[in-house]
């Protein structure tokens, strides 16, 4: 059956939302405030606390700040007046602390305008910059503000942590030097909402020639709340409106994808699900169940087109914070770097999970994807393979061959392909043949990977289409540090493990030895399978 034209099958219907706070009429949705504790939040409310919301981008905490905006106004828990406001455009004055001052206070003024029909605001933030300066404007526009109204102002700043240097140290301490004053002369309740705790800021001071760290810049704060991910319930009854909307199903399958897939991170839900049935134009035929295999295409697209949540994550991966935490998850190494501080870090950007030991792990299957394709993009661009090379007249891929003319490559040109990986130099020999194998199987295949820090190695899974089922691989990369037999008698037991569990034909542990005074006559080996279980070929590089 051919797809209707996109106008004749989706006008007036609901979407996954990808961009921006989710709008009821035009969006399926989690209502925002179910997603967060709303009694502690208006227990700290009604109690007159400064506390923090955060969450990593696109996660819903926007949606939520504007429905508590609704809520406290409509009266129905308090008599309160209560102004959202978006201060990130002052990230671009930077220490420029007048000009953010005045971007921030013209913030708060549209929003009252908008939000109160309080059309007054700007006049006194004008007055407060000529008599007060950039350093006291803030804190005295909002004494003059509170004390204007019988009724306890609350303030929603969002993306308070977009602010930079000396303008977010002002806002920080100018908010704290009111506390005192509230309710009557200052706001009853502040809510700052960024991606990360504002005790994790830390904020170079130009005019100080130091770094302040944001806790001592606002030790006011009451709690930090955490908006998490989608559970699964709330996945199924997302994807369920969409069923009752337009008849089209999700496949159990399907449902599970979405959900291991993405760990419940919500953009990440509604991308893929837009993707899938949206974008892409068999998904826009509602007869047609959305399946398993569907899923991964959309993941595979969403991928490569690189959308700016996906780009913006990855361009963390070049902070040296990020790389500290990172770097040891991609070869599964024991020797760590990172601070508490650094691991907080990577989980407020969403990058980064710990389970349930405190233990870092990738946040997600995708991004785990996504990380690799990212550091070695530019490597894999120059290889010279072709996925001909590999693939039989049949379509079988020859991952033997794969291997071999790796080893081939790697003997002649990991010293200088490595220092590619610019600080990324430990994960280089994996992240080179991950790149190999990526442009090899990019031709109709795809590549799963697990990181395990600690355990001294990385899975990759490789599967290939085949006639009538699919077709399995797993190839395990060990980095030499106990003695070789050793090493190979231990790697050819998990890989075994990891191909059975992964339903594999056949295994392959590459061991890279890294000793640099070591001759290449005895780095380069193959070894045949041996012993019982699914077979197992050891390659040594």
């Amino acid at each position: 059956m051919t797809a209707a034209p996109y106008s004749a099958t989706m006008a007036n219907v609901r979407t996954f939302n990808t961009t921006g706070p989710v709008v009821a009429a035009d969006h399926y949705r989690i209502p925002p405030l179910e997603r967060i504790d709303l009694d502690t939040v208006l227990g700290l409310i009604r109690d007159k606390k400064y506390f923090v919301l955060h969450a990593p981008r696109q996660t819903g905490k926007t949606s939520a700040l504007l429905e508590l905006r609704d809520l406290l106004n409509d009266g129905g828990h308090g008599d309160f007046r209560c102004v959202y406001a978006n201060v990130e455009a002052g990230q671009a004055m930077r220490d420029n602390v007048t000009e953010g001052m005045r971007t921030v206070l013209s913030q708060f003024a549209l929003r009252a305008s908008l939000t109160l029909g309080d059309d007054t605001l700007q006049r006194v933030c004008n007055e407060a910059m000529s008599s007060a300066g950039p350093g006291g404007a803030l804190s005295l526009t909002l004494s003059r503000w509170a004390a204007a109204d019988r009724k306890p102002l609350v303030l929603l700043i969002d993306e308070i942590d977009a602010l930079v240097g000396d303008t977010l140290l002002s806002v920080l301490r100018q908010l704290r030097s009111g506390y005192d004053q509230r309710p009557a002369a200052f706001p009853h309740s502040i809510i700052l909402c960024g991606v990360r705790d504002v005790r994790d800021y830390r904020i170079h001071s130009s005019a100080e020639d130091r770094m302040v760290l944001g806790g001592s810049a606002f030790n006011i704060k009451s709690e930090s709340l955490r908006l998490g991910n989608f559970s699964e319930l709330e996945i199924r009854a997302l994807l369920a409106q969409h069923t009752a909307a337009t008849g089209q199903a999700f496949t159990e399958d399907a449902l599970a994808l979405i959900r291991t897939r993405t760990g419940g991170q919500p953009w990440l839900v509604n991308a893929l699900c837009y993707d899938a049935c949206f974008r892409h134009p068999p998904g826009r035929d509602r007869t047609r169940a959305i399946t398993a295999h569907a899923i991964l295409a959309a993941q595979e697209r969403l991928i490569l087109r690189r959308d700016t949540h996906i780009d913006d994550l990855a361009h963390k991966l070049r902070e040296e914070r990020v790389r500290r935490v990172v770097e040891p998850i991609l070869t599964g190494a024991d020797r760590r770097e990172w601070s508490t501080e650094d691991v907080a870090y990577a989980c407020d950007l969403g990058l980064v999970a710990q389970d349930a030991a405190g233990t870092p792990r990738i946040a997600n299957p995708i991004y785990a994807e996504v990380v690799p394709r990212h550091l070695n993009y530019a490597v894999q661009a120059g290889l010279p393979q072709q996925e001909a090379w590999y693939v039989d007249a049949d379509g079988r891929l020859d991952v033997a061959g794969l291997l071999a003319a790796f080893q081939e490559f790697f003997r002649k040109h990991s010293e200088h392909s490595v220092q590619r990986f610019e600080q990324y130099h430990e994960a280089g020999p994996q992240l080179l043949l991950q790149a190999h194998l990526q442009r090899i199987v990019n031709g109709g295949g795809r590549i799963e990977r697990e990181y395990a820090l600690g355990r001294g190695r990385t899975d990759l899974l490789i599967v290939w289409p085949g006639r009538g089922r699919e077709r399995r691989f797993v190839v395990e990369c060990k980095v030499l540090r106990k003695g070789l037999e050793r090493t190979i008698a231990e790697g050819v037991e998990q890989t075994r493990g990891y191909a059975d569990r992964c339903a594999a034909e056949a295994g392959h542990l590459v061991v890279f030895d890294r000793a640099p005074d070591r001759p290449w006559a005895e780095k380069i080996f193959r070894r045949a399978p041996s012993g019982a279980g699914v077979p197992v070929t050891v390659w040594g590089m």
